[in-house]
């Protein structure tokens, strides 16, 4: 493996040693060991994680697309699931309105029928995408009435359906909506791990105390549900200050745990706009900045003042994407080792793999 990719995938696999040095954090660990409701391959799950926040803007589906982009970048298998129904992974990763886009109805149809999921591959190579979008406004009141028939063992529902798959893939990720407490209770209940994305804002802060309520309900459903960390997203400042309050926050929201990544992705306005626009990832937009022509030349064969340009701050962010995914791989590596002795199947100690 070459390239931004591979580089940090022998950062994280030990091939390599990373220039820069990760600060280990302490996530929350599961609740002890029960036996796991019958039908629910829960070792098929141990590498699922939740991207939540109760608050919008926050940057959950920007970190769900680049990290998983990465990591299929670098030989890992991934697979995206996306319960929002504004279906904004369709736009990160460029399929919105193309095959890939049923606008959530296949997921829908899984839940309602029982059934495993059928990701649609491909979306980039080794990266597979279970589509969102307007159908999932059915999904709503479906689990609203199936929660009174059955209590909330009605949110295993998505748990049913994503084993059977999940353990085809390296790493899950399930993009949680803003403000639908009832499809992030599912994914809380399918997930092994959750990682919070916030601002240093007072929104973003509010909306990882009502995560921290809702996650501690999940663990009487999920006990294998862990708090990987939080992640401070398009901060304009890495201050001790900033990440202390931060840390304090998260800590009034998950009794006494303050895992606080050491990586945060810096603000880059222009670069966020070339994203969405063109539906690229920040390490595809890297590479095109590094070959297109200078400004200069652009302006002298014509060009230069019509062509939109891409922002070279686009290096930046890729960067914060691969030291976070590098610092989010040693975390997962170290927990499963600690667990059980040695590396879980899924960890992939052979692969040179790495964001």
């Amino acid at each position: 493996m070459t390239g931004p990719a591979g580089r940090a995938a022998r950062s994280s696999s030990g091939r390599r040693r990373g220039t820069r040095a990760v600060r280990p954090v302490e996530p929350v660990p599961p609740l002890p060991p029960e036996d796991p409701p019958p039908g629910i391959d829960r070792e098929a799950l141990t590498r699922t994680v939740a991207m939540v926040n109760d608050k919008g803007g926050v940057g959950k589906t920007s970190l769900v697309a680049n990290l998983a982009g990465q990591f299929a970048a670098a030989g890992y298998r991934c697979l995206l699931v996306d319960l929002n129904r504004q279906a904004n992974l369709a736009d990160d990763l460029g399929f919105r309105d193309g095959p890939a886009d049923d606008r959530g109805a296949g997921l829908l149809v899984s839940v309602v029928a029982g059934t495993p999921l059928r990701p649609v591959e491909g979306v980039r190579p080794g990266l597979d995408v279970v589509a969102g979008g307007a159908r999932l406004v059915d999904l709503v009141p479906l689990m609203v009435s199936r929660v009174q028939e059955q209590g909330r063992e009605a949110f295993l529902a998505l748990a049913e359906v994503l084993a059977p798959v999940a353990g085809d893939y390296d790493l899950v990720f399930i993009d949680c909506p803003p403000e639908t407490t009832i499809l992030t209770d599912l994914a809380l209940a399918a997930a092994r791990w959750v990682l919070m994305p916030t601002k240093s804002d007072g929104g973003g802060l509010v909306g990882m105390r009502l995560v921290g309520e809702r996650f501690a309900l999940a663990r009487e459903l999920n006990p294998d549900l862990g708090l990987l960390g939080a992640v401070l997203f398009a901060t304009g400042s890495r201050s001790r200050v900033v990440h202390a309050e931060v840390r304090e926050a998260v800590e009034e929201a998950f009794g006494g745990h303050s895992p606080l990544f050491t990586t945060s992705i810096r603000h880059a306005e222009r670069t966020a706009q070339d994203a969405r626009r063109l539906g690229r990832l920040a390490h595809e937009l890297e590479q095109e900045v590094a070959a297109q022509p200078a400004w200069w030349a652009a302006l002298r064969e014509g060009g230069g003042g019509s062509a939109r340009r891409l922002s070279p701050t686009a290096a930046s962010v890729a960067g914060d994407y691969r030291d976070l995914g590098v610092e989010l791989l040693t975390l997962l590596r170290a927990t499963e080792e600690s667990a059980t002795g040695s590396t879980i199947p899924g960890a992939r100690p052979d692969q040179e793999a790495t964001p």
